[in-house]
């Protein structure tokens, strides 16, 4: 079975090609700070070839939702080093995704900060949940081109942070709408400065970004996470194939060790051939992640069109995930109204397979 056999991803020897998704489970403090339920969270999943743990604030004016972990104080440090301490513990192995949302938060959220952004337009069509309600998103701020390598700093301190934590690798979280990709896709970035405008001057905040991180973390222990098909958050691209084609020729030329794919279906044309793409440009791991069931992944990878497959609700409902697949073994279902419920239900009680 192709996905119980081992890889490397990057510089890391991998067990297997089962990928836990970076999915937000709102389970830490309301101080940002994740502690003993997080830590059996993903202590329970570490099965998986590697976890990547959920989006997490670079920023104290970053936040998106409650009780979402942070990455930018001691105490944070602490907490995600008992989450990595119980991986490990556990024989796993763990990446940290790192996020600053953009445009796609409110004041409210933050100590009435105006949101900041490659642009002055908010998204459009959708509210956020604020200790005030449901709002409708508010306009941002555009930064202006001097304070990019603020943002830029933020990323490599996170970074800095994760290794202090123990992190066996940092993901950039450059997908559904959040700062990165409000510079990568001109649906939204309609700067006329060095970050706007060409495929390459969109691209060069996530490089810049990446080139920060890579004073922390060897190449290969690096990669990211884009979606050049996901409308999520208001996003679109007039040009996906030549963004993905830039972005994994970079990618190549810093020997960054894997390239996340998130699309919304694996089979679909469009995202075999941005997989296609990434296949022709850069030698690291591909990874995949768009509605994989187990007879899909297989055929992904035989067609050599994957490396792994990153499972996001299959792996949340079923933390012995590998196993299951290798037994052909039904899956628990996922229980959403439990998602972001901040207890234990839905969150630990998942049923493992009995021995």
């Amino acid at each position: 079975m192709n996905l119980l056999t081992p890889f490397q991803l990057g510089t890391l020897s991998v067990p297997n090609r089962v990928i836990l998704a970076p999915l937000t489970r709102a389970r830490a403090g309301l101080d940002n700070v994740p502690g003993e339920l997080m830590a059996r969270y993903y202590a329970q999943r570490a099965s998986g070839g590697v976890l990547i743990a959920e989006a997490t604030m670079i920023d104290p004016d970053g936040l998106t939702w409650p009780q979402q972990p942070g990455i930018h104080n001691s105490a944070q440090v602490e907490g995600w080093n008992r989450v990595v301490d119980a991986v490990h513990a556990s024989g796993g192995r763990i990446f940290l995704q790192i996020w600053h949302p953009g445009r796609a938060t409110h004041p409210d959220l933050n100590r009435g900060l105006q949101p900041v952004s490659s642009t002055d337009r908010p998204i459009r069509g959708d509210t956020i949940h604020t200790p005030n309600g449901k709002k409708p998103y508010s306009a941002p701020r555009r930064l202006e081109t001097d304070e990019v390598p603020k943002y830029v700093e933020l990323f490599r301190k996170a970074a800095e942070n994760a290794h202090k934590a123990g992190f066996d690798g940092i993901q950039l979280h450059a997908a559904h709408g959040y700062l990165i990709d409000q510079f990568l896709r001109n649906g939204v970035n309609d700067r006329t400065d060095k970050y706007g405008g060409s495929v390459e001057n969109r691209a060069r905040f996530l490089f810049e970004v990446i080139d920060a991180v890579l004073t922390v973390y060897a190449p290969g222990r690096v990669g990211f996470r884009v979606s050049p098909l996901v409308e999520y958050n208001d996003m679109s691209d007039s040009e996906p194939k030549a963004l993905i084609g830039h972005v994994a020729i970079e990618a190549e030329r810093r020997k960054l060790g894997h390239i996340e794919l998130r699309n919304g279906k694996w089979d679909a044309p469009e995202e075999i051939e941005l997989a296609r793409l990434v296949r022709a440009n850069y030698s690291g791991a591909l990874l995949r992640n768009g509605g994989f069931d187990r007879e899909a992944a297989e055929q992904t990878l035989h067609d050599k069109l994957a490396d792994a497959i990153v499972f996001g609700t299959a792996f949340l409902a079923n933390p012995d995930l590998p196993r299951r697949l290798l037994l052909n073994a039904p899956l628990n279902e996922p229980d959403t109204a439990t998602f972001y419920a901040h207890g234990e239900k839905g969150y630990i009680d998942y049923p493992a397979l009995a021995i």
